[in-house]
């Protein structure tokens, strides 16, 4: 009977193969109504007195008795148990003890590699892995990068028409082989026929207006309705950009599928569909989550990596790199970008083998050439004409507007996204993508620089003016010999054709700004680069030709005497164009060094890194009077990922006594004594509290710290034991000394469990500032750090702790804090808001913001209503640190 109740409560052979058989991150999560359950409650933390301990008032025995004989001892804990030291999902890893784990692998492969050649071999292979993997990374990410961008060419071509020659080909390589083209319309061809042509055998007229007109917003609905289907139906996880959850990646936390095979397929097909609808969003943020699968895939093909999760990490940093250096053409600017914004650990040979991978990712993108113009973007310039120092003030004034446009962007988007996650419109992604993407069509196709796609709006906008130039932008009127003429010589009026640009552009900004708010956080694959850039090159460049003609008409004044003379060429509309694309996405990210970098590789020249240094600098600094966060970091603190920014700073003056579990008002700790427990009080403890790991001490009279484990290991060891060796039975003694305790003859034999045992846990006392224990867990990467006083355990700190602290603290500073958070009546954690105890165990449900809704970006959604303690405190439910 004993038996059989402790096979129904949980240590039975079909729970322990679920827990090894989920170590993997290839389990994906294909479905978008999958329901995992876990027996735990909604506070992940670990011991923070939710429960009080069954075996809290048990006798302790004498620890320090004499070892029985051979026959009653139960060592099998000696050999590796296989389950023990992985983590479950949405679970923080032991960043120390993975590294522990590497230097014990490392130090057993160096001290067998003399032994012969066989182990030689195995030592050169692991040393040639981290190289191997990172290479393979690089050639998957530069040839899907290709892939991408052929393919989203020629879909968005497909918009407009089709080529009868080759249906393949998009609308510039359709025309590159006809004879008819002129040079003021060199996209005309008999071969190119637009659906008007096709289906009215007219081009010109109101007919064909409407005709194309129509068929632009059903093809535009068509490739979303497709994207959002494919990301709900088979991989919830291919939504959005991808770069918060990389960065909470990167920082240890385990998210299952999120990098699989399936994520990667899927990704890489909607990708293509959602930047071919037409909706405000770019491919280059998901690039980088498209790079990081393929890394993660091949990290499993070297045991290096795959029994690791921190090495796995390495990989991961390393593909973020290769992923900015394809969506960009930077491959410097790609290893900056993985070391400022989304690497949480970054050694210095991660640094050399991220700056191999975006190499070898940027080689294969130029090797396969998609926009036909032997460079790795589609808006790649060069100028050659310097700027001036006057032109610092207008520099300074783009960054201004991109630390505007950031700040209210990121206000906006959140607000949105909250709002989205807290009502029914959440429930229906189907109908709030299809929603957008036929209001983007509708308003975007009357207008030319709204109707193309964003990357050739920001080719045309960076794009100086010269003799091959046939853009509206650069339609100037020359007067010679008494009669107007229009040319295309930018120190001349701007004609009426530049004028009626600049208005359309300043529709198209304001269409820009409004549709990107509503579109980052859809339920498709979105990138914010491109939208950002594209709203600010809309701003410098209408910028640019008011200083231009400020410069012509005005060329006496003091600003330009000295440098403008008449007729002369000084004022480059393209640079402005730039900086301010390069302002705005500055202001949106907050990037610095890598965002001057990354825009210096697209431009090909030093000469304009200061006026790139002072805009993005200027945003940065207007933005951050706004709120020091950037989008990805509000997004995460939105969505509720366990990151603690090493950004941030901590400057309040709370000790490790005011943030440990328990408090005064809870239950008191749970913990285990060092040989006092029986099996079934063991399994007690662990059935009747939802903690993830246990402090060991002495007794329950000394409270000292003997050591820590953790809940999972304990579970596989008692099961592995059952499985391996008879006589483990519900009174089994267990221990965690190095000898055994002295039992009666007739007691069942006692289980060890000391090699389960963390001997070292991260104490802190109970008088350390907060500030100092932040810092250790950023710079160290704890899951949890206990709490002593004169070596007497009095409580635990877990992450979850700290950013429920630093969340509480942000709420008491900040003027915009929601009301209902500083007004709500405040209740142990191990009750909820009415006062009553939460329940010990119920089914948690996981990715619920991917089911049925998805709530709009994941988090704490509950099915329309939600509870007030889930409203509460967003942040971590259904995780484990």
């Amino acid at each position: 009977m004993e038996s059989e109740q402790l096979y129904h409560r949980g240590y039975c052979r079909n729970s322990y193969n679920s827990i090894a058989s989920a170590s993997s991150d290839e389990e994906l999560l294909d479905g978008a109504g999958i329901v995992m359950d876990f027996h735990t409650t909604e506070d992940d933390n670990l011991l923070d007195g939710d429960a009080a301990s069954p075996g809290s008032n048990y006798a302790m025995s004498n620890g320090g008795g004499a070892a029985s004989s051979s026959t009653h001892l139960l060592d099998f804990l000696e050999e590796p148990i296989p389950g023990v030291g992985t983590y479950d999902d949405f679970h923080t890893i032991d960043w120390v003890r993975e590294k522990c784990k590497d230097r014990e692998r490392h130090r057993k492969i160096n001290s067998k590699k003399k032994e012969s050649a066989w182990e030689f071999t195995k030592s050169l292979y692991d040393a040639w892995s981290g190289w191997l993997v990172v290479t393979l990374t690089g050639l998957a990410s530069g040839a899907l990068a290709g892939l991408i961008d052929i393919a989203a060419d020629w879909m968005n071509d497909l918009k407009e028409g089709v080529c009868l020659s080759a249906m393949w080909f998009n609308h510039e390589q359709c025309c590159w082989t006809s004879n008819e083209t002129t040079f003021d319309e060199r996209d005309k061809c008999t071969q190119w026929k637009s659906w008007a042509e096709l289906i009215l055998g007219q081009a010109e007229g109101p007919g064909s207006y409407i005709m194309n007109y129509f068929m632009y917003i059903y093809w535009a609905l068509s490739f979303a309705f497709l994207a959002v289907c494919l990301v709900k139906v088979f991989a919830p996880y291919a939504c959005g950009s991808g770069i918060p959850e990389i960065k909470t990646i990167l920082s240890g936390f385990i998210i299952r599928g999120y990098l699989g095979k399936w994520t990667l397929m899927i990704k890489t097909i909607t990708l293509v569909l959602a930047v071919a609808s037409g909706l405000s969003l770019g491919k280059e943020g998901p690039l980088v989550h498209v790079a990081c699968c393929c890394g993660n895939i091949f990290s499993y093909l070297f045991p290096k990596y795959s029994k690791n999760e921190a090495k796995k990490r390495e990989v991961l940093s390393a593909a973020s790199a290769a992923g900015v250096s394809v969506a960009f053409g930077a491959p410097i600017g790609g290893v900056l970008f993985s070391l400022e914004e989304v690497s949480y650990y970054f050694p210095l040979k991660t640094l050399w083998r991220s700056f191999f991978a975006a190499l070898v990712a940027a080689f294969v993108l130029r090797s396969i050439n998609p926009f036909g113009n032997s460079r790795l973007v589609l808006f790649y310039v060069e100028y050659h004409t310097p700027w001036y120092l006057f032109e610092l003030i207008p520099f300074i004034l783009l960054g201004v507007f991109g630390g505007l446009w950031g700040a209210f962007f990121i206000r906006t988007n959140i607000a949105w996204c909250r709002r989205r996650k807290s009502t029914r419109f959440g429930k229906y992604p189907v109908l709030e993508v299809i929603l957008v993407a036929t209001i983007t069509a509708v308003v975007a196709f009357p207008n030319p620089y709204t109707r193309q796609n964003t990357s050739e709006l920001i080719k045309e906008l960076f794009t100086d003016c010269g003799p091959l130039e046939t853009s509206a932008l650069c339609k100037y009127r020359s007067e010679m010999n008494g009669s107007t003429a229009y040319t295309d010589n930018p120190n001349q009026p701007a004609g009426p054709g530049v004028y009626s640009a600049m208005w359309q552009l300043c529709l198209a900004l304001i269409f820009k700004i409004i549709m990107t708010i509503f579109t980052f956080g859809l339920k498709v694959p979105s990138g914010l680069f491109i939208p950002s850039m594209a709203i600010g090159a809309i701003a410098g460049r209408i910028v640019g030709i008011a200083m231009e003609q400020l410069a012509y008409y005005h060329h006496d004044w003091f600003l330009f005497k000295e440098w403008c003379e008449v007729g002369a060429d000084c004022i480059t509309p393209g640079l402005y164009a730039m900086v301010g694309a390069a302002a705005c996405l500055g202001g949106v990210t907050r990037m610095t060094v890598s965002l001057v970098v990354i825009v210096f590789e697209l431009t090909g020249g030093l000469e304009y890194i200061v006026p790139l240094m002072a805009a993005i600098m200027t945003s940065k600094w207007v933005g951050d009077a706004f709120g020091r966060e950037g989008i990805y970091e509000a997004h995460i603190r939105l969505n509720g990922y366990p990151f603690l920014d090493a950004k941030e700073e901590f400057t309040h003056t709370t000790l490790a006594r005011d943030v440990m579990r328990p408090r005064s008002s809870d239950p008191p700790l749970a913990v285990l004594t060092q040989d006092d427990l029986t099996v079934e009080e063991l399994q007690g403890i662990i059935n009747e509290t939802s903690y993830n790991g246990f402090p060991v001490i002495v007794s329950k009279e000394s409270q000292r710290l003997v050591g820590f484990a953790l809940r999972r290991d304990i579970t596989i060891a008692i099961e592995n034991a059952r499985r391996r060796q008879e006589g483990i039975m519900l009174n089994s003694r267990v221990y965690f000394t190095q000898h055994a305790p002295t039992l009666p003859a007739d007691s069942p034999r006692p289980l060890k469990l000391r090699s389960i045992l963390d001997m070292s846990p991260f104490t802190v006392t109970d008088h350390t500032p907060m500030e100092i224990v932040v810092d250790i867990f950023r710079k160290l990467g704890l899951r949890q750090c206990l709490v002593t006083h004169n070596g007497n355990v009095l409580g635990i700190i877990t992450k979850k702790n700290i950013l429920e602290h630093l969340e509480e603290l942000k709420q008491h500073t900040e003027p915009l804090a929601a009301s209902w958070y500083r007004h709500k009546k405040r209740y142990p954690s191990s009750h909820g808001s009415n006062g009553k105890p939460r329940s010990r165990v119920h089914h948690v449900q996981l990715i619920r913001s991917f089911q049925d809704g998805w709530g709009g970006g994941g988090g704490c959604n509950e099915e329309g209503e939600q509870e007030e303690e889930d409203e509460e405190v967003c942040l971590l439910k259904g995780t484990d640190l």
